[in-house]
């Protein structure tokens, strides 16, 4: 399979104001808005995400998601080529599984496997 992104999450610390800038920016309205999570879709299919407290989970700025086949491999793949995992493999509902790891220069990669 191609690795794509298929999403981008950005950390928040004002929810609703994010909310509202988004709206604006995509010219639509979330398809899931909840306290702990706010999730649009762009015309082409890309997830856009707002985290509150993202940081906390080792989110810096917008944060790209690739999808992959066997996110436990490339978690290893990526720690063998010198990252850090900054948040481990665990599954995020509907079985869908996430991981963020750091590169060498510091930057958030984010992984996710359906």
């Amino acid at each position: 399979m191609t690795k794509k992104i298929d999403a981008i999450l950005y950390p928040v610390s004002d929810i609703a104001t994010a909310k509202a800038q988004f709206t604006a920016l995509l010219g639509v309205e979330p398809l899931m808005d909840q306290p702990y999570y706010v999730h649009f879709e762009t015309s082409d299919g890309v997830a856009v995400g707002l985290v509150p407290n993202g940081q906390q989970r080792g989110l810096t700025d917008g944060t790209p998601f690739w999808t992959v086949d066997d996110i436990q491999a490339e978690v290893k793949a990526l720690v063998e080529a010198g990252g850090t995992v900054a948040e481990n493999v665990h599954d995020v509902g509907g079985g869908k599984q996430v991981a963020i790891v750091k590169d060498v220069q510091g930057n958030t990669i984010g992984l996710a496997q359906s």
